[in-house]
């Protein structure tokens, strides 16, 4: 390889570590919250999804890329606390529901979706932190989505909240032991709600980031499983809002690795590199699901010994 192509690629995979991997990091976030109280949502891929959409579609219709960051949020957080409700009744398993909901939301975005398919929505400004290169290539990679650094702060708010405050330890504690928070008088079932309620908008702004930023645009495979694959990527992490960076980093990564090397001028096994990020989420939960074993870091009400 050439400096030029070696440079390109180079280039390809910090692009994709800083735009790819936004999403996963609002999405892991969002899963991390939801579980760190005891339950488990894996109806993210419809909150990823309809989010988008509505995001999309109310930046396209308001003419503003923030109004669209609102809306995606509040519809996140709408089919979010949907799945908190419905886990709150008595003989209702959280699993099943999550998959009922994430095809009711995916259902809800390709039908509401159809006529923005061909429009182009405003889309969120960049931070330029290329500024100081000569290469286009490298000012291209390292142009940055404005929610990225909001996506940091939170990843450090909720690891100083899980930690230090008073709200946090009580989610901490609800996803730990429902038995010693009820002892102490507190709902579980109305924490569970609303941390799973905050966790789906959380995971909205990462719907915003697809259709406002990157790629930019509004299609029925957006996603690309980005919801499922945000559980693996919280089960990697430990369940530390910290950690959540550096897996979405590699995750993004990893999704971005076939793009940049097929900019690079490689173009074999293009498709191949493309499966990356699926793969890493079988390898992760083959090595960390191990029957009869609890996963560091794990709350106890998810633990396969309750």
């Amino acid at each position: 390889m050439t400096p030029d192509q070696w440079l390109a690629l180079f280039a390809g995979i910090v692009g994709g570590v800083l735009r790819v991997g936004t999403p996963f990091l609002f999405v892991s976030l969002g899963e991390c919250l939801t579980e760190k109280s005891g339950r488990i949502n894996l109806g993210l891929e419809g909150v990823l999804v309809l989010s988008a959409m509505t995001a999309f579609g109310a930046a396209y219709l308001s003419g503003s890329p923030w109004v669209g960051v609102l809306a995606g949020a509040v519809a996140g957080g709408l089919l979010a606390a949907l799945h908190g409700v419905l886990c709150s009744l008595a003989r209702v398993n959280d699993v099943a529901t999550g998959i009922a909901l994430m095809l009711l939301g995916t259902g809800l975005a390709f039908y509401w979706g159809k006529p923005l398919i061909q429009p182009q929505a405003p889309q969120i400004p960049a931070i330029d932190l290329g500024w100081w290169s000569d290469s286009p290539a490298l000012r291209s990679a390292l142009s940055v989505n404005m929610l990225l650094p909001l996506g940091l702060l939170l990843a450090v708010a909720l690891y100083w909240a899980f930690k230090y405050t008073r709200y946090g330890l009580l989610v901490r504690m609800a996803g730990d032991s429902a038995h010693a928070a009820r002892a102490l008088g507190y709902s579980v079932v109305g924490i569970r709600v609303v941390a799973t309620t905050l966790g789906g908008m959380v995971a909205g702004l990462g719907g915003a980031s697809l259709t406002l930023f990157y790629p930019g645009s509004w299609n029925e495979g957006i996603s690309s499983g980005q919801g499922l694959i945000a559980v693996a990527l919280v089960i990697f992490a430990r369940w530390s809002p910290l950690r959540c960076i550096g897996a979405a980093a590699l995750f993004g990564g990893a999704g971005a690795l076939g793009p940049a090397l097929q900019s690079a001028g490689i173009g074999w096994g293009y498709h191949l590199f493309n499966t990356l990020p699926y793969a890493l989420t079988l390898l992760i939960l083959v090595i960390t699901c191990k029957p009869g074993t609890v996963a560091q870091g794990s709350p106890g009400e998810l633990s396969s010994t309750r």
